[in-house]
């Protein structure tokens, strides 16, 4: 059998549990939960940096944010790596890339150069913007600035398509395309989506205060109209490879680089260590090696294993500087990789997790059961996920959990070791890196 082409979609800030198939039938995503009943669907997936660019840079690297730099946004990727569009090159594919970058740092409407694209050939892309319905980039090698027409996610999605639709079968292609949305601002998608969502109407999580309650109903009505406008553009995709032939030998992946909290625990955004911020959806469909049938598969990905996982499952090597783990054999049934575990991690609060809003370092660990965070005044979150699914209900430091937060500390510091973390204050690695920042502890970014 020839290479698998590959599809990689992610998007901005989408939790895992604002989707039907993930539990919430509120929202409206028939075509991803079409999709989750033919896909391997990776129910433990984990954002473990939860915020756009150093996830990103993970994605791109398969390297920790202490090894490429990137633990706060707009600053460049400073290692190395070999890129996962250089990896995909070298194996035969050819590549492209649609929307958003974000690990460019060099102003988030600049133009990026072919020399710093990690190895993709075929480029639509602006490094950073959010005003899904004025927005521009840049087309392969001019440095003129074009716009999208319309809503950005659904242009970016057409030229997707036609990407497949007039690529020359004769080499496998890896596409990946990144959206913007559902990142804020929420009121902004396409009216025909906006009107489908009541905020009266719709149901909070019990972990939203009382005081926050009219607040997160807007956040989530603009929220979901936002989804259900990508969930679309997932079937338009899908339509696209089936109605050229292509979705049988096609590895086609749906995620996000993280979620967003809309008022649970009463904050709002990303950074944070409760599984609204760091749990995100992971499907996977390959016909032609996994059938088309719902298969949930435990493993603990987290944002550093993917590129390694990716060219596992397309039979390509892996780069010597990727750190992360190969998960294509545990979706077949071997041992997850993990060891059971996925590091959490926040290097250095910023931007809407400033100190001045109540950020603060943390390293943690998500299992399949439990939540488990320390901060550097020592432990500050432990839950038991299957007992208390809102995380409502602090266990650290109570007796009766001791060993179990023994465990977790244990688990939490061999990985700390694996990566050589000694875990210090953010400004420790803000100075090692050399970056200016704000009096927030902010790379101040160029517009």
């Amino acid at each position: 059998m020839s290479k698998p082409n590959l599809v990689f979609i992610f998007a901005d800030q989408w939790r895992l549990n604002a989707l039907g198939y993930a539990g919430t039938p509120e929202v409206r995503t028939p075509h991803l939960d079409c999709l989750a009943g033919q896909s391997v669907n990776l129910v433990n997936a984990v954002s473990g940096w939860p915020v756009c660019a150093p996830y990103r840079a993970s994605l791109l690297t398969g390297q920790y944010p202490l090894t490429h730099g990137v633990f706060v946004n707009d600053v460049p990727i400073g290692s190395n790596a070999v890129g996962l569009g250089q990896a995909f090159a070298d194996g035969g594919y050819d590549t492209a890339y649609i929307g958003k970058w974000h690990v460019d740092g060099r102003g988030r409407s600049a133009y990026i150069p072919p020399e710093r694209r990690l190895g993709f050939d075929y480029w639509k892309v602006l490094e950073c913007t959010h005003d899904y319905q004025h927005s521009f980039y840049y087309a392969h090698d001019s440095d003129i600035k074009q716009q999208w027409n319309g809503y950005d996610a659904m242009a970016q999605t057409r030229d997707a398509q036609e990407y497949i639709r007039q690529h020359d079968s004769s080499h496998p292609f890896m596409l990946v395309l990144s959206w913007g949305p559902p990142h804020d601002p929420y009121p902004t998608a396409p009216a025909e989506y906006a009107a489908l969502y009541d905020p009266q109407k719709l149901t909070l999580p019990p972990n939203v205060p009382p005081q926050m309650e009219a607040q997160a109903r807007q956040w989530l009505a603009g929220y979901y109209a936002h989804c259900t406008a990508l969930d679309q553009c997932v079937g338009d995709l899908v339509a696209t490879l089936d109605e050229n032939g292509l979705a049988e030998n096609t590895l086609f992946i749906f995620t996000s680089d993280h979620g967003d909290m809309l008022g649970s625990q009463g904050v709002h955004h990303k950074q944070r260590p409760w599984d609204e911020s760091i749990r995100v959806p992971f499907l996977l469909r390959y016909p032609a090696q996994f059938g088309v049938s719902r298969r949930d598969v435990p493993v603990l990905i987290n944002s550093i294993d993917i590129m390694p996982t990716l060219l596992g499952l397309c039979d390509l090597p892996i780069p010597a500087t990727v750190q992360g783990r190969d998960f294509s054999a545990a979706l077949e049934g071997a041992c997850d990789p993990s060891g059971g575990a996925a590091l959490l991690a926040c290097f250095q609060p910023f931007g809407q997790y400033s100190r001045q809003k109540g950020g603060r370092e943390f390293r943690g660990v998500r299992t399949a059961r439990y939540s488990y965070v320390r901060d550097l005044c020592g432990p500050w979150l432990l839950y038991d996920n299957k007992t208390d699914p809102f995380q409502q209900c602090n266990l650290v430091n109570q007796p009766e959990y001791a060993a179990i937060q023994r465990h977790l500390e244990d688990e939490l510091n061999r990985k700390l070791r694996e990566q050589h973390d000694t875990f210090e204050c953010g400004e420790a690695y803000i100075k090692k890196w050399g970056y200016q920042v704000d009096e927030t502890g902010t790379v101040p970014y160029i517009p």
